[in-house]
């Protein structure tokens, strides 16, 4: 979105969760690209919904034309930040070292990343699933300490489910999201991967949100799509808030 498009997204968004807010939503976060993220953090300031960034450069300062640093980021009134988004994998060539670079650069300077991980289709017909993930998560997270990781939250996001319309089931994605919770358990310890926030993007819409955050291992959603329209944005969030039906 262009930022008058993401202030538009932002009013019909916040009218339409207007009078909603007394429900017990899950937190919410908005991540617009970098060209929105000061106009939308003034727009949501007072409001509780968090403001976060799709990416970051692994340097804080520096001649590197065009990057854009953990502080400049943090500076928009950003909390959070995605790191290793499967596009920055697939599309940038983002690899294991830079996406632990980013982590490191986001952790650095006080941010909370969200570090997303997940195969491709012929990873996952091959039963290679487990096998690519926890690959990225030794890749991501090899010099991060027990106490950093607890700023961690976790995106397990199927290649083959994003943008595709085909979404992992909810026994699909527990599974994965399971199996990254034992992952989390071996290499820090038991009560940190109990207490980690691991979500799940894929096709997420607001007729399978209920049943994915049903999940006992899910504990929200990254949203694509669907949350470029405020009113299916809503409603996933009504979906996922557990209080009722989404309109």
């Amino acid at each position: 979105m262009t930022p008058q498009e993401a202030e538009a997204f932002i009013a019909s968004f916040l009218d339409r969760i207007a009078g909603e807010r007394e429900a017990d939503f899950p937190e919410i976060l908005l991540i617009p690209p970098y060209t929105s993220l000061d106009r939308a953090a003034h727009l949501l300031e007072g409001t509780g919904v968090e403001l976060g960034a799709q990416d970051l450069h692994y340097e804080e300062q520096g001649a590197y034309t065009g990057a854009v640093s953990g502080s400049m980021i943090r500076g928009c009134g950003c909390r959070y930040v995605l790191v290793g988004h499967s596009e920055r994998r697939h599309v940038f060539g983002d690899d294991g070292e830079t996406v632990a670079r980013k982590l490191r650069a986001a952790l650095a300077v006080g941010l909370l990343p969200i570090l997303c991980v997940g195969e491709d289709l012929e990873e996952r017909r091959s039963g290679r699933t487990e096998d690519i993930v926890f690959a990225q998560l030794c890749a991501a997270l090899k010099n991060v300490t027990p106490e950093d990781a607890a700023r961690i939250a976790i995106a397990y996001e199927p290649v083959w489910a994003i943008g595709t319309g085909e979404t992992a089931t909810p026994d699909q994605a527990q599974d994965a999201i399971a199996s990254i919770r034992g992952w989390l358990a071996e290499r820090f310890d038991t009560v940190r991967a109990g207490h980690a926030r691991i979500l799940y993007g894929g096709s997420v819409k607001p007729g399978n949100t209920a049943s994915l955050v049903a999940q006992p291992d899910i504990d929200g959603a990254l949203v694509g799509g669907a949350s470029l329209d405020p009113d299916a944005f809503a409603r996933i969030l009504v979906a996922a808030s557990g209080q009722r039906e989404a309109p």
